[in-house]
């Protein structure tokens, strides 16, 4: 124990740490494992990201995840049994990537691990009086650092949950640190099942930082083109190119009152499901569908969700460049109804040094950066953006 307490003593005190970052999302396509070279803290935060890998999820293993996510009723046994066992499968994949980069774990000094979230539940959800905000993420830290034999921070929600936050969104404090630009007013939106979007200011006024999230990115499409084309994704938003938008399915969509939520605000499949999207089917009275309009409905659905959230968070009077990432990036449909949505520029976030994909697992590794060697980060006193450090210690041994 005396050993890894001085281990944390010098990594605090080095220049650099070599930081494994680990995000599954709600997709359950896979981990993606971002090698990070981390240099100071803060905003003299500077990161190089040596490599990138999605590790994809077995069908059985994505499928006995889905046998609880996002359920308010579960078998409680299998909840436990994947906490450890997530845990064990992620260590493994994390030695695979090293194996593959032919790169020993000692010579890795930190592994940041976001886990499985399987239930998100922030108090204006669930509406239970004397219940916080709540969400769960499994895969336990101590069993990837026993695995792996890498120190390993994981459960960053809690502590967000813990100081007055909803858990989400987090990307907000890796996003000032590494992407903030002096004279420049910057939004960060991440598509990935649930879109989300950071506000960076041109100042770098920390206190004007704003993050919230906005509703579906791919969770609806993803499900639909499963369950109707048998694929994991639209790719390149091909399906729903074909289809035609239904407006009044929209309108029925659109009616659901999260929407009308004072910002900031989080989500998740719980909310964003089949049930939802059937429910609006019904209710809008419609006969049939063909399967491609519902696909073209849901995806201008995110699409005006995204952009209507963004012109409420922006000025008129101001000048704003906007980085895209996530899957969603990657559905030309989406980003042009978004581009046509804000009549702005939607840049990707690769053009800011690293790639979409793994910007995720990245921030995380910046999350772990900070809960070692950065010091308590100052965002002012507003809802959503507690200033703390997040992740619980693993030790290996």
């Amino acid at each position: 124990m005396k050993n890894h307490i001085q281990r944390l003593h010098e990594l605090a005190n080095s220049p650099s740490r070599c930081v494994i970052g680990l995000m599954s999302g709600t997709s359950l396509d896979g981990l993606d494992v971002a090698l990070c070279k981390i240099e100071s803290s803060g905003t003299n935060t500077t990161l190089m990201l040596k490599k990138f890998a999605t590790v994809p999820y077995q069908d059985d293993f994505r499928n006995e995840i889905r046998k609880i996510f996002a359920k308010r009723e579960i078998d409680f046994q299998q909840l436990c049994l994947l906490n450890p066992y997530i845990g064990n499968e992620h260590g493994q994949m994390v030695l695979d990537c090293l194996k593959t980069w032919d790169i020993e774990p000692q010579e890795i000094d930190l592994i940041a691990s976001h886990g499985q979230t399987v239930f998100h539940s922030p108090k204006k959800q669930h509406k239970l009086p004397g219940f916080p905000n709540a969400t769960l993420q499994i895969g336990d830290g101590d069993h990837i650092a026993v695995k792996t034999g890498i120190i390993t921070l994981s459960d960053f929600r809690q502590k967000h949950i813990a100081a007055g936050g909803e858990g989400a969104p987090l990307a907000v404090y890796g996003d000032y640190f590494l992407f903030s630009k002096k004279g420049e007013n910057r939004i960060l939106l991440n598509m990935g099942g649930i879109a989300n979007f950071t506000y960076l200011p041109g100042s770098l006024d920390p206190n004007l930082v704003f993050t919230t999230d906005t509703g579906p990115g791919n969770t609806l499409l993803d499900a639909y083109t499963r369950r109707f084309f048998h694929k994991p994704y639209d790719e390149n938003g091909d399906i729903a190119a074909s289809g035609k938008v239904n407006t009044r399915f929209l309108d029925e969509l659109k009616s659901l009152p999260f929407f009308k939520q004072a910002f900031p605000k989080t989500t998740g499949p719980e909310v964003f499901n089949f049930e939802y999207t059937e429910t609006a089917i019904q209710k809008s009275k419609i006969t049939s569908l063909p399967r491609q309009d519902i696909i073209a409905t849901l995806t201008s659905l995110s699409a005006d969700t995204i952009t209507d959230s963004i012109k409420i968070a922006i000025s008129a009077n101001e000048t704003y460049t906007i980085y895209a990432s996530g899957g969603g990036a990657h559905n030309a449909v989406l980003m042009s109804a978004i581009r046509e949505n804000l009549n702005m520029e939607v840049k990707l976030i690769d053009e800011l040094g690293v790639s979409g994909d793994a910007k995720e697992a990245v921030l995380f590794a910046v999350l772990a950066n900070e809960a070692i060697a950065g010091d308590q980060s100052f965002f002012g006193e507003k809802e959503g953006v507690p200033n703390i450090s997040m992740g619980k210690i693993s030790l290996p041994g």
